[in-house]
C-alpha cells in the first residue's frame, strides 16, 4: 500500500518535470609519477584528502543582515555541487563575500599525478598487450585505467562531494565545458588529468592566462590539430575554435550581450581564420614520447606532460591581421605569434560578454538579463567586483564575484518563469550524493550513469560540448542549455539513480583497487522522522530554494506518513526518509535550479 502510493505520487511528478523540460525557466601541475598503474583512492581517505586546507571564513562584518536561509541555499546551489547543513550555517554565519574570499584561498583536491604516461613513452605498438602491469586488474583493464577519462570521472565525482574547494571544482566543471577536450579524441588518461587540473589551476587566477595555458597544451594541441601544424598548409581547427567558443564567438556584442545593430556582424571570416592558423604554426609536442615507427622530423611524436614546445624554422613568420583588427609584423617568432593572437583576443570587446554570460548560465541562471551580463563584462574590464579582484583586466575572482554577488543572483524571490537553470546531470549527481551524505569512490559515473544522462565527464561527443549555450525550450523565447541532453530516458533515470541511493543499497564496489561503491547515510535523518510535515520541510529547505508548491508538499506529506509509526520496529523511520528524500529529489522544484 505505502509503495503504491509513493508510485502514484512520483508519476505525476515525473509528468511534471518532463513539462518543465519542455517550457519551463529554466600552468598546470605537470609533475607525476610513470609508475605502472593509476592512483586509486577509496572513499574513506578521499574524504581527509580531498579538502585541503580552509580558510574559515570572516565572521559577518558588524551591520551587515545575515543572509536568508532560502538565499543561502540558493548561493551554495549556485557556487557548489549542493549544500549541505554545515555550509549553511557557516554561509549564514560569515555572509556570501566573506565564503567566497575563503574559498578563493582554499587549496586542493588536485587530481593524483600517478596516471602513468609510459603509454606515450614506451614505443610500443600495442602498449595494453606488451606492458608489464602492477597487477592483473590492469592488464584486463588497460584502456580504462590508461587511456579513458573514468578514472579521473571517478576523482572529479569524489571531490564535488568531499572537496572543501567546492567553489573552484564548481568553476572547474563549467570551465571545462568552454574550453573542452573530449576522451573522445585524446587517448592518454595523463593528458586528461594534466589539462583539467591546469583549468582548476586557473579558475581564480585571469583569463589572460587561462588562453595561454589552453593554447599552449599538448592534448588541446592533439585534440584540435594545433601540434605539428604544416607552414605552408595549416589545420585551421584551433584556430576557429579558438575564435568561435574560447573567445569572443561569431557575432559582434554590446556588453549587454546583445547583438551590435540587432543583427549578426561576423567577428571574422575564413581569411581571418587562415591568417590565425598561419601565426600559430611551428609547435610540436614535449619532448619524452616516442614512436614506433620512429622519427618524423621536426615532429615529436604524442606527448601530453608539459607545454608545447615551439619550433621557429617551421613558424610562418609572414605579415598577419589579428582578430578585431591590427597586425603581426613579419619576422615574429611562434611565442610572438602565439602571444599577439591571445592578446587581440583578450582585448576584443566581446570577450567579456561572451564569456561572462555563459559563466552566469553554467553557475546561476540560463537567461540572464543584459543589465546582468553588462555587470559582468564592467567586472571583467575593470578587474574587481565588490571589493574582489586585483584590479587587471579579465581578473577570474572579480568575474565571479560580479556573478555571483548580483542583485540578479541574491534575494529570496525568485519567482520570475525565465529565471534559474536545470541542474545538469553532474551537479545533479553531486549534489544529491552531498545530501544524503554519501561515502562514494566516484565510480559508475562514467561509463553507465554517464551513459544513462548523457554526460560522461571528459567525454563530450565534440568540441561544442555536451550541450550548446544557446539551446532553445520550445514554445518559449527563453533558452535551456542542459535540456539539450535531457529527454524522457535520462530523466527516468534521475529517479533510477535516487532509487538505487535510497533503496537499493546503492552502487555496489567495482573490481579496480581500493573500490568502495557508494552508499547513501541517511541516519541523520532518522530522529526527524517521527512527524512527518516537519521531516518534510526540513530536507525541503535544504534542497529547493524558496520551498515546494504547497499541494506537492502535502502530496509528499501524506505519502510520507502512509508509513505508520510502529512501537515493534524501528524500520518505519527508515521507510519514512527514504519516502522523503525520492519524492522532493523527483519534484521539478529540485530538478530546476532557482
Amino acid at each position: 500500500m505505502n509503495a503504491e502510493k509513493i508510485l502514484r505520487l512520483s508519476v505525476p511528478l515525473l509528468v511534471l518535470s518532463l513539462l518543465a523540460a519542455c517550457g519551463g525557466g529554466g600552468g598546470g601541475s605537470s609533475g607525476g609519477s610513470a609508475s605502472g598503474s593509476s592512483p586509486v583512492t577509496s572513499s574513506s581517505s578521499s574524504s581527509s584528502s580531498s579538502g585541503g586546507t580552509l580558510p574559515e571564513p570572516a565572521p559577518l562584518p558588524a551591520g551587515e543582515t545575515a543572509p536568508t536561509e532560502a538565499d543561502a541555499v540558493r548561493f551554495l546551489s549556485q557556487a557548489t555541487f549542493g549544500p549541505t547543513a554545515t555550509d549553511l550555517a557557516t554561509v549564514r554565519g560569515s555572509g556570501f563575500r566573506n565564503w567566497l574570499v575563503a574559498q578563493m584561498m582554499a587549496a586542493g583536491p588536485n587530481y593524483s599525478t600517478g596516471y602513468s604516461t609510459d603509454v606515450h613513452t614506451r614505443g610500443l605498438k600495442d602498449f595494453c598487450a606488451e606492458y608489464s602491469f602492477p597487477s592483473e586488474y590492469y592488464q584486463k583493464n588497460c584502456w580504462t585505467e590508461y587511456y579513458s577519462a573514468e578514472p579521473i570521472s571517478r576523482e572529479f565525482y569524489r571531490n564535488a562531494v568531499y572537496g572543501k574547494d567546492q567553489l573552484r571544482q564548481r568553476v572547474g566543471l563549467a570551465l571545462g565545458q568552454i574550453f573542452v577536450i573530449s576522451n573522445a579524441e585524446v587517448s592518454g588518461t595523463y593528458g586528461l588529468r594534466d589539462y583539467h587540473q591546469m583549468l582548476l589551476d586557473n579558475a581564480f587566477g585571469n583569463v589572460r592566462s587561462l588562453l595561454g595555458a589552453v593554447a599552449r597544451n599538448p592534448a588541446m594541441a592533439d585534440y584540435l590539430n594545433l601540434a605539428n601544424n604544416d607552414k605552408t598548409a595549416p589545420n585551421e581547427n584551433f584556430a576557429r575554435e579558438l575564435m568561435q567558443l574560447f573567445s569572443i564567438g561569431l557575432c559582434e556584442l554590446n556588453a549587454d550581450g546583445s547583438l551590435v545593430g540587432g543583427s549578426c556582424k561576423a567577428t571574422y571570416d575564413n581569411n581571418g581564420v587562415r591568417e590565425v592558423a598561419f601565426a600559430l604554426t611551428g609547435w610540436t609536442y614535449p619532448a619524452g614520447g616516442v614512436s614506433p615507427w620512429g622519427s618524423s622530423g621536426w615532429k615529436n611524436p604524442t606527448y601530453y606532460r608539459g607545454q608545447l614546445l615551439a619550433v621557429p624554422a617551421q613558424h610562418d613568420n609572414a605579415k598577419r591581421s589579428l582578430p578585431g583588427g591590427g597586425e603581426l609584423a613579419a619576422g615574429h617568432t611562434p611565442d610572438q605569434a602565439m602571444d599577439a593572437v591571445l592578446d587581440a583576443l583578450f582585448r576584443h570587446p566581446n570577450i567579456a560578454p561572451f564569456l561572462g554570460k555563459q559563466l552566469i548560465q553554467h553557475l546561476v541562471t540560463s537567461n540572464p538579463s543584459p543589465a546582468y551580463v553588462a555587470r559582468v563584462s564592467q567586472a571583467f574590464a575593470s578587474g574587481t567586483a565588490y571589493g574582489i579582484g586585483t584590479g587587471q583586466r579579465g581578473d577570474m575572482k572579480a568575474l565571479l564575484a560580479a556573478i555571483l554577488l548580483d542583485s540578479e543572483a541574491r534575494g529570496d524571490s525568485k519567482s520570475a518563469a525565465d529565471y534559474g537553470r536545470l541542474r545538469e546531470p553532474a551537479q545533479f549527481i553531486g549534489g544529491m550524493m552531498r545530501a544524503l551524505n554519501t561515502s562514494t569512490d566516484g565510480a559508475g559515473f562514467f561509463y553507465w550513469w554517464g551513459d544513462e544522462f548523457g554526460q560522461s565527464i571528459f567525454n563530450a561527443n565534440s568540441v561544442f560540448n555536451f550541450y550548446p549555450p544557446d539551446f532553445p525550450l520550445a514554445g518559449t523565447s527563453l533558452v535551456g542549455p542542459a535540456f539539450a541532453i535531457e529527454n524522457p530516458n535520462s530523466t527516468l533515470a534521475r529517479y533510477n539513480l535516487s532509487n538505487s541511493l535510497l533503496y537499493w543499497g546503492g552502487l555496489g564496489a567495482g573490481s579496480f583497487p581500493g573500490a568502495t561503491g557508494t552508499q547513501a547515510d541517511i541516519s541523520g535523518w532518522l530522529a526527524k522522522a517521527d512527524n512527518a510535515t516537519t521531516l518534510v520541510t526540513d530536507i525541503e529547505k535544504l534542497l529547493v530554494t524558496g520551498g515546494l508548491p504547497a499541494d506537492i508538499r502535502a502530496a509528499i506529506v501524506d505519502a510520507v506518513s502512509a508509513w505508520p509509526v510502529s512501537t515493534t520496529s524501528s524500520s518505519w523511520r527508515t521507510d519514512r526518509v527514504r519516502a522523503a528524500f525520492y519524492l522532493i529529489l523527483a519534484s521539478p522544484e529540485y530538478q530546476v535550479q532557482r
